[in-house]
């Protein structure tokens, strides 16, 4: 197997940035709201995500004792707003979120982010709806630690990308491609935050996960899942 240049995942960004320009900025840079914008939608695009949120910080706020003094009426409005499905479970999430902040951190989540990195990850993942890759995707955010933190969409790209193959777990997809990738990375924060945004946007409306658009792909000349479906249609032809 061919060695992939060091340079192959600064050349990926830099082609993204050159198609679909500059990255937009993250949510926020706060934990605590990150997390609030993780729970306070489901399976919803950006867009409605967007209006659940800033609904949200119009009509309760996004700290943790504004939360927890809203009464559920108005929460429930809220998620529901960010998608139907399981809205009132998302409220109480949001309500057990501030809680748990509260408690254990006195208030300030961003005292978790505080402890060492390990901890720090751990501490995150003990909300509701924060997995590993979102640990880190809040970890990054908030320029805590410069980790190449995907999501589902960016993770999608890399794979094809030939960075690691699918798993049999998303998790061990993940871990593979971080690993594959990690003597890539810049452990630059505004790098690393565009490399999030692009290889997400990249995702989401070229390499799709279904009937993904390669022919106009930048990265096209660079994908292993391009040369496999064209040796397919070669074959086959």
């Amino acid at each position: 197997m061919a060695t992939r240049s060091s340079k192959k995942l600064a050349d990926i960004i830099t082609r993204l940035r050159r198609h679909y320009g500059a990255p937009e900025p993250p949510p926020s840079d706060d934990p605590f709201e990150l997390i609030l914008w993780e729970q306070v939608a489901y399976l919803a695009d950006d867009r409605q995500r967007v209006a659940a949120f800033e609904l949200l910080a119009l009509r309760v706020g996004l700290t943790p004792e504004k939360i927890l003094a809203a009464d559920e009426a108005t929460l429930q409005s809220v998620t529901r707003h960010g998608g139907s499905i399981a809205y009132v479970e998302r409220a109480a999430r949001l309500r057990a979120s501030a809680q748990l902040v509260i408690e254990k951190w006195n208030g300030d989540l961003r005292n978790a982010l505080r402890e060492p990195l390990a901890k720090a990850r751990k501490a995150l993942q003990r909300f509701a709806s924060i997995g590993a890759p979102g640990a880190d995707k809040i970890l990054l955010f908030t320029r805590t630690a410069p980790l190449l933190a995907l999501e589902s969409n960016g993770l999608r790209v890399l794979v094809r990308l030939g960075y690691a193959a699918e798993q049999k777990s998303y998790d061990a997809t993940y871990k593979a491609v971080l690993a594959a990738a990690e003597p890539e990375v810049q452990r630059d924060f505004d790098w690393l935050i565009a490399a999030h945004q692009l290889l997400r946007q990249h995702g989401q409306e070229m390499c799709k996960r279904t009937q993904p658009q390669c022919s106009d792909c930048p990265l096209r000349n660079q994908c292993a899942f391009h040369r496999q479906a064209n040796a397919v249609t070669e074959r086959g032809a």
